[in-house]
């Protein structure tokens, strides 16, 4: 079974909350472990109001180096989605970067040939983007170069 780190924001805005679900639920369905599930979650702050901003940090680094690779939706601005993608990165792990057709992407991550990038229209664009993306980290067959939708 593969392990998935999920990013989202979280203190950038929650906008995309269903969305990072549908993600999750996505990969869950694919018997894939989805490592940082609260993400997705509606209650992310409650749940996290007990721990430190260190315990938060040490929680999500941990999940990414543990998972095999990771999954970024980054149409909401967010600094920690930033640094995840670019943590995972650096260590080699396969990152896929999904964004809503016409958000205003960061240059930093559509200019990064180290992850694959995929805009989507809709849930099930989307679906097939994630699933297509964790199948073939699972069956070995990454693609380590940037992928455009141009339609």
């Amino acid at each position: 079974m593969s392990r998935v780190f999920l990013s989202g924001s979280i203190r950038g805005g929650r906008r995309l909350v269903e969305t990072y679900r549908l993600m999750a639920d996505v990969m869950l369905s694919a018997g894939v472990e989805v490592l940082s599930e609260h993400v997705a979650r509606e209650t992310v702050f409650d749940d996290e109001r007990g721990m430190s901003e260190q315990e938060i940090f040490m929680r999500d680094v941990g999940g990414i180096q543990q998972c095999d690779c990771l999954v970024a939706e980054v149409s909401v601005h967010s600094i920690g989605v930033g640094y995840e993608i670019c943590y995972a990165v650096g260590l080699e792990k396969p990152v896929l970067c999904v964004y809503e057709r016409d958000s205003n992407v960061s240059a930093m991550v559509l200019g990064n040939e180290g992850v694959v990038v995929q805009s989507y229209t809709d849930p099930d664009e989307l679906r097939q983007i994630v699933q297509g993306f964790v199948g073939s980290v699972e069956s070995g067959g990454h693609v380590s170069k940037k992928v455009e939708n141009t339609g």
